[in-house]
């Protein structure tokens, strides 16, 4: 079996921010809105009221300060309350191609690699634009890759863990030699803006990294792959029922917002059963690999709330971790599924020393949970 490396990461950071002051505003208006359209029937005990947001609420609850966007105006629009996004045509790159092939064009760079380098492209993420052609095929296209093949895989926000993993396993078998993992995020698309306890979550984004060989890498900034794990366990406290069988189930047309068919969850439930379910993983495979938790010398967790994150860091390390141990990207750009995770690594991996051992960690729907541990070279 062959060592493999990760050799080079891209990202995508969209042109717009919204912040939580303007999240806010605009859902507040929407509340007032709607609650005096039912005056009557609150008045008489027929229906609650909705209750207004708050910044501060925000930032205490996630960690979350703002978030970046695809597009800004449509998610502000009271009246409207998502993004306004321009339908392209069947000859025009897809969306999530343009934005994945932005990130992938830079982790090209930092690995010292070209397009007709890679051998296979794996599409990492949670909500796919469409059913097919894969939308690796179309980035496959519109980068040049002239060989091998290209795959979607969708595992919530572990896609980018598990992606890597298979990434890992087919470098190391030698089924491919050089892989590009892209994981490009519009989670403003099925996220429910008239949610109070979701509206703020999620941001947009794309990321992308390049694992090959070791053997052929070339790069001046390469971790090898100790080992990859994975796991998922069934429930239902997370879970989006957006797909192409909604138009056979009733009115499809006039439920666009539907909570059923965006992001929904049981966020308290998701705390009390991720926290320990993810720790243990993290400890089980250390020791696996013979590598005691305390040694690890940074953390990159799934970002998708802050309190989440220090708890399983402290489970893990036995005691609290500091801020650079375990980074947080959360404040700048909110959740963005699976590709928090590998924001955190590729903004926040300076500083490792040759031989140190870190992990990249993601978790979220399914239940569903990925670690990629690795060693500084």
């Amino acid at each position: 079996m062959r060592s493999v490396v990760i050799s080079g990461t891209g990202l995508f950071t969209p042109p717009y921010t919204i912040t939580n002051e303007e999240l806010v505003e605009s859902f507040n208006a929407y509340v007032r809105k709607q609650n005096a359209a039912n005056a009557t029937a609150i008045a008489a005990g027929e229906m609650e009221p909705l209750v207004e947001s708050d910044a501060a609420f925000i930032e205490k609850a996630s960690g979350v300060k703002q978030r970046y966007v695809m597009e800004k105006d449509g998610i502000l629009d009271p009246e409207r309350m998502r993004p306004n996004l321009r339908k392209r045509s069947n000859d025009e790159p897809s969306i999530l191609t343009e934005i994945a092939v932005a990130a992938a064009r830079d982790a090209l760079a930092v690995a010292k690699k070209t397009p007709e380098d890679i051998d296979a492209v794996i599409v990492a993420c949670s909500n796919l634009e469409r059913a097919y052609p894969a939308i690796a095929i179309e980035v496959q296209k519109e980068l040049g890759c002239k060989q091998g093949f290209a795959f979607d895989m969708n595992v919530a926000c572990s896609s980018a863990t598990f992606g890597l993993k298979q990434a890992y396993d087919m470098v190391r078998s030698g089924g491919a030699d050089t892989v590009l993992v892209v994981d490009p995020e519009i989670c403003s698309g099925h996220l429910n803006f008239r949610d109070r306890d979701s509206h703020f979550i999620f941001g947009d984004v794309a990321t992308a990294m390049i694992i090959e060989a070791k053997d052929n890498a070339t790069s001046d900034d390469q971790f090898e792959i100790l080992g990859a794990k994975c796991a998922t366990e069934f429930s239902n406290n997370i879970r989006n029922n957006s797909g192409f069988l909604n138009r056979s189930e009733g009115d499809f047309t006039s439920t666009p917002f539907d909570q059923d068919r965006l992001f929904v969850q049981n966020g308290r439930k998701v705390f009390r059963e991720v926290v320990p379910l993810v720790s243990a993983m993290i400890i089980e495979h250390l020791g696996e690999l013979g590598i005691e938790p305390s040694s690890l010398k940074r953390m990159w967790l799934h970002q998708a709330n802050i309190h989440m994150n220090d708890m399983i860091g402290k489970k893990v390390l036995g005691r609290e971790p500091t801020p650079e141990e375990q980074p947080n990207i959360l404040k700048d750009y909110a959740n963005t599924s699976s590709a928090g995770s590998i924001i955190a690594f590729a903004k926040h991996h300076d500083g490792i020393d040759p031989g140190e051992i870190s992990i990249i960690c993601s978790f979220g729907a399914g239940y569903s949970a990925g670690n990629v541990v690795v060693k500084r070279l």
